[in-house]
């Protein structure tokens, strides 16, 4: 079985860019936690639209899907789920509020990952939730004809709780050491977690809850209030594709991370910096500039095509209401263009076309 031995991490010689990665995210950290002590109140909205971002997009990764609408009703506990899927959903807000709330007293042990994957497929009645697997899974790819191809063979279901647990007491010594960055120390860890595949369903859900519960463990809470998982789903393809090129030689521990490692950074890093973007609508507000004023800037900076959603979300210090009359007026002032009707709605700067 795979020792996992993470001192080795403190020898190697790390590319360039990945210690840029690095150094920027802990630029940006010292910012994000300087705005924190100085404006916490204003950052709430922000932390409600990456509560419903993460649960809605880390689910979608897994074709676990509902209506955007119901996403909000069933946040707002305004209605119930209609099906396994919007069970699982809420089953995935439920960790989710826990990590947030409780992180501190989270410690990266077996057995409460276990407790945290039983939560996740309480609400769906799945009789596995908050237990190992206990038949040998695959990591299968299907290609373009239709047939499946078996890509990765994980761990043994005997194999697997004994895996776990040395995963975990590795990482915490290398925690403890301070030898190794915990911004590499963390994509390795869940990297090696998706290898050993602990669980007979919920794995890619697991380990991004986990990522959020590691980063906020070594005082980087920026899943706090920008979706982590958001970005992922955005950029889904690199983020299989760097996990495939990752785990190669994985059992025979000649693998090397360095790809999953690069993406991840990459992620949180455009997590900080959206950040920082939302932080200047929000101080825009602050400043006393009109609803208008803050959707304009948006739209003027915005390359691509947007939805009134994007901008709710780009904008936390504005209602829908004022966003909705916003780029009502910016339409008739043609200074955007909107296509669409109902949810199909979404807009594009006139000067695009």
């Amino acid at each position: 079985m795979r020792k996992f031995d993470y001192s080795k991490l403190a020898e190697r010689t790390w590319d360039t860019d990945i210690l840029n990665f690095v150094a920027k995210i802990h630029e940006c950290k010292g910012r994000q936690d300087l705005f924190i002590r100085q404006k916490p109140v204003e950052l709430d909205r922000l932390v409600e639209i990456a509560k419903i971002q993460s649960t809605e997009a880390s689910n979608k990764i897994e074709g676990i899907v509902t209506t955007s609408a119901r996403m909000k009703q069933l946040f707002k506990e305004k209605t119930t789920p209609r099906n396994r899927d919007e069970d699982e959903i809420m089953g995935y807000r439920d960790v989710l509020n826990t990590i947030h709330e409780s992180n501190e007293y989270i410690p990266v042990r077996s057995t409460y990952i276990l407790q945290l994957h039983r939560d996740l497929l309480r609400r769906a009645g799945f009789s596995y939730g908050g237990h190992f697997k206990n038949i040998q899974n695959y990591i299968n790819e299907t290609k373009p004809d239709g047939t499946v191809v078996t890509r990765f063979t994980p761990i043994a279901p005997y194999d697997t709780p004994e895996a776990v647990e040395k995963l975990c007491n590795a990482y915490e010594q290398a925690i403890a050491s301070e030898k190794v960055d915990a911004l590499i120390l963390i994509p390795v860890f869940i990297c090696d977690f998706l290898c050993i595949h602990p669980f007979n369903d919920g794995n890619g859900r697991m380990s991004r809850l986990l990522t959020l519960l590691l980063l906020y463990k070594s005082g980087y809470n920026i899943g706090k209030y920008i979706s982590i998982e958001k970005q992922i789903e955005k950029t889904k393809d690199r983020y299989y594709d760097t996990l495939e090129i990752s785990d190669v030689g994985w059992h025979e521990e000649e693998n090397d991370p360095t790809p999953f490692i690069r993406y991840m950074l990459m992620v949180i890093l455009a997590c900080y910096t959206e950040f920082e973007d939302r932080v200047g609508m929000l101080s825009d507000a602050h400043k006393g500039s009109s609803a208008y004023d803050i959707v304009k800037k948006y739209v003027e900076e915005k390359v691509g095509k947007f939805t009134s959603a994007d901008v709710v979300a780009h904008c936390p210090s504005i209602g829908r209401s004022s966003v909705l009359a916003s780029l009502k007026k910016l339409t008739e002032e043609g200074l955007i263009v909107k296509y669409g009707s109902g949810r199909g709605t979404y807009y594009v700067r006139e000067d695009s076309k």
